[in-house]
């Protein structure tokens, strides 16, 4: 029997006016060497030629439905996660009721084209390691062919492309209704004794950057508003603030910066989980220190060049 035919997961997709993206994305689901036992995606109330998509992709693939959502304005804090917990509650429930076994559950972003093995790769490594809860593979954007990683932490898993182990899902209450969800989730894995990765080699193609599908000035706002609403540190927010200003556009700390001040001077709400509050009150410099030495080691491992 092929080892990878006992490799099962469940795949969630929101999607809203994706019908430029939509194509590529499910041509790289659908073309995986292991695919999903069951691909919800959530049709976030789209306006545009999504609905016949899914329509299509639904006709072809008896693994493949769709649950779709009344329309409603876009925001980027928290009715993202709202739409992608609908996804994951239909997704678990519908396993439920028609005896789907699953040891995995994964979250991909309709922008976000995928390496024909991606998953494949992702669950054997989860294979080497019981204690890895969350991976993903790395973010990189396409360049007339030429592939660019876009650098981040390499112990912390992106947003898209994640997987989850079913038992660190469930354990750390699965997918929340919070802004930045996935950063929600990795400090609960943590929190448990779960590891957490990002394998730079395994390589997802995000044909927008993050961030900024309200465009970037608003999407790093959101970043610091963020920051203010779960408690961080001021020394990670000065030390998150110089990171996004040396990179480019260069601007995006200044636009973070700003979130978070005017949070502050507002006295917005926070979030009420104390767990997550103590979490980011406690990062420290020997994170700093973890993320730096990341920052410089990229010329080595993390500026992949490559042809499509």
């Amino acid at each position: 029997m092929n080892p990878e035919s006992k490799r099962k997961y469940l795949l969630i997709t929101p999607a809203r006016n994706e019908e430029d993206n939509l194509p590529d994305v499910s041509e790289s689901v659908t073309g995986q060497k292991v695919t999903p036992v069951l691909w919800i995606i959530v049709d976030d109330g789209s306006t545009d030629g999504t609905p016949y998509i899914l329509e299509g992709l639904k006709a072809r693939y008896s693994w493949i439905r769709s649950i779709r959502l009344p329309p409603k304005p876009r925001d980027i804090t928290f009715h993202y996660s709202y739409v992608c917990k609908q996804g994951f509650d239909y997704s678990l429930e519908y396993s439920r009721e028609n005896g789907i076994e699953y040891d995995y559950i994964g979250l991909l972003d309709a922008d976000t084209v995928l390496e024909e093995n991606y998953f494949g790769k992702l669950m054997g490594e989860f294979e080497k390691d019981s204690s890895l809860g969350i991976a993903s593979g790395g973010v990189y954007y396409d360049f007339g062919g030429k592939l660019s990683r876009e650098v981040s932490d390499k112990n912390l898993p992106r947003g898209t492309g994640r997987l989850w182990r079913k038992s660190c899902f469930l354990e750390t209450e699965g997918y929340q209704v919070e802004p930045s969800p996935d950063s929600i989730s990795n400090t609960k894995a943590l929190l448990r004794g779960w590891q957490l990765r990002q394998y730079i080699d395994v390589v997802e193609i995000q044909k927008r950057k993050t961030g900024s599908g309200e465009g970037l000035w608003k999407g790093y706002v959101k970043n610091g508003w963020m920051a203010y609403y779960v408690d961080k540190s001021l020394s990670m927010v000065l030390f998150n603030t110089l990171y996004f200003s040396f990179k480019s556009p260069y601007y995006t700390g200044i636009a973070y910066l700003y979130g978070y001040f005017n949070s502050a001077v507002k006295k917005e709400n926070k979030i009420r989980d104390t767990e997550i509050r103590a979490y980011y009150r406690k990062q420290n410099l020997g994170l700093l220190f973890s993320r730096i030495s990341g920052i410089l080691s990229r010329n080595s491992t993390d500026a992949k060049q490559g042809e499509r």
